[in-house]
């Protein structure tokens, strides 16, 4: 798997370790059952740390915790199952997570622009996803209907600035 950040493919500095694998001595994503059962020791780490959600899993659980997390992982565990998105949204706009916010497992290609809209900045991708097939896939769009966490301008909020720029000049 390859790891884009912020539009850019990256060399992913975390690993992800099993509940029963020893934790390295870098940057680590635990599942968040081992948070929940270590979560003294892993808040004590001078490494950073991060949480998997599974898809089931909601984010208020570790809300609390979001200050001492480097990462969130939420897993897309089929095309089908879009908890993640909304899930991402919370993260964001309820509980203003500033981290890192990363999309794993069946991250698909025709899903990247919806994924960097919901506030995902990191998505873990399979190897024959290119800069360029990653390049065309996020903006494939360039208008949307939609607010979302990119903060991006709708279509309807530059209808009323530019009528209201119209009006103005008139």
């Amino acid at each position: 798997m390859q790891l884009i950040k912020n539009g850019a493919f990256v060399e992913d500095q975390f690993v992800t370790v099993g509940d029963d694998e020893a934790l390295p001595e870098g940057a680590a994503i635990v599942s968040l059952e081992r948070w929940q059962a270590e979560r003294e020791t892993l808040r004590a780490r001078n490494a950073p740390v991060g949480v998997r959600l599974k898809s089931g899993q909601e984010p208020s659980v570790i809300a609390g915790d979001l200050d001492k997390l480097a990462v969130v992982a939420l897993e897309f565990p089929a095309y089908r199952n879009g908890r993640a998105y909304s899930y991402a949204r919370l993260l964001r706009e309820r509980h203003g997570y500033k981290g890192e916010l990363r999309a794993v497992g069946n991250v698909l290609r025709d899903q990247f622009q919806f994924m960097i809209r919901c506030g995902f900045d990191a998505l873990e991708v399979a190897d024959n996803i290119t800069p360029e097939i990653f390049a065309e896939c996020a903006g494939f769009f360039t208008a949307f209907y939609q607010p979302a966490a990119d903060g991006k301008e709708t279509v309807l909020s530059l209808r009323q600035r530019l009528a209201a720029r119209a009006q103005a000049a008139s």
